[in-house]
């Protein structure tokens, strides 16, 4: 299975790690830390070291009770960035964004990959998507990030994202979207309870029906925080065994904050789950 970012081709037989680079003053897990232009730089520059296959870059928060970005804000956030390191690193880039000016924007700046947490659902952004012609992550999440945390109910979760993904494909293939440069996300701590996060890890396995490429992205997430009661910047070690179990249940691509860890743990994983190939 091999995703070809604008002429960069990962083969994703083995899976790969996805680095998080925030552009935003207020992400949740690392908000300010990497919002300056210099900043972003060194992070993405350590993570493509540390191992990372595919850098994503994001402008706009996604935690519960965000407050929305404008258009031109998140332009100003990332486009800079993208420009400047399209020609320093030889890993793609995935821009994160909903927003369909955005989409344009990054991937004529160089982004090789839109990952869209609204699932290309925002009011041009699947036309877009389809014109740019290049590979999309569709995420499930139950309502909108600013709301989606207040009573997310559902009747079974693993068929309920499963069907919405069937769905959501196939109004990319009518659009014009190849199916072969699809990837979906389950959306962990998108409109979920704790119960519901564990059992779509735990179930992860019924995603990959789908013939496409799974994306799993738990990094820091309050799941972790529920069940070990760490501080955002304690979680690596929670992060690292649900990486782990991801892997081990058919994850394609990681995303990550703690790329080199994850490089690691992941390599581990994939190795044991498939012995045969050694």
């Amino acid at each position: 299975m091999k995703l070809n970012f604008s002429g960069n081709i990962i083969d994703l037989s083995t899976p790969r790690v996805m680095g998080i680079v925030n552009l935003t003053p207020d992400s949740f897990s690392d908000g300010g830390r990497f919002n300056r232009f210099d900043d972003a730089i060194r992070r993405v520059q350590q993570m493509v070291s540390d191992g990372a296959a595919i850098i994503d870059i994001g402008g706009e928060s996604t935690r519960p009770g965000a407050t929305a970005v404008s258009v031109d804000d998140e332009l100003n956030r990332v486009i800079p960035v993208i420009e400047a390191l399209v020609n320093e690193i030889d890993v793609p880039i995935s821009i994160d964004t909903s927003k369909p000016e955005v989409m344009v924007a990054a991937v004529n700046a160089g982004a090789g990959m839109i990952n869209d947490v609204c699932a290309l659902q925002a009011d041009g952004a699947l036309e877009q998507a389809a014109s740019l012609q290049v590979p999309v992550c569709l995420m499930h999440m139950q309502g909108e990030p600013r709301t989606m945390q207040n009573s997310p109910s559902y009747q079974n979760v693993i068929e309920e994202v499963y069907s919405f993904f069937e769905q959501r494909i196939d109004s990319c293939v009518a659009a014009g979207i190849a199916r072969d440069v699809i990837v979906v996300d389950p959306g962990f701590g998108f409109g979920k309870t704790l119960g519901h996060n564990l059992e779509l890890l735990n179930r992860l396995s019924r995603f990959r029906d789908l013939g496409l490429p799974v994306l799993v992205g738990i990094s820091r997430k309050s799941m972790i925080a529920q069940i070990t009661h760490r501080e955002v910047d304690k979680r690596l070690a929670g992060g690292l065994a649900a990486a782990t179990l991801a892997t081990w249940l058919g994850a394609s691509i990681i995303r990550t904050h703690d790329v080199k860890e994850t490089v690691d743990a992941v390599a581990i994983a994939a190795a044991t789950r498939d012995y045969n190939s050694y």
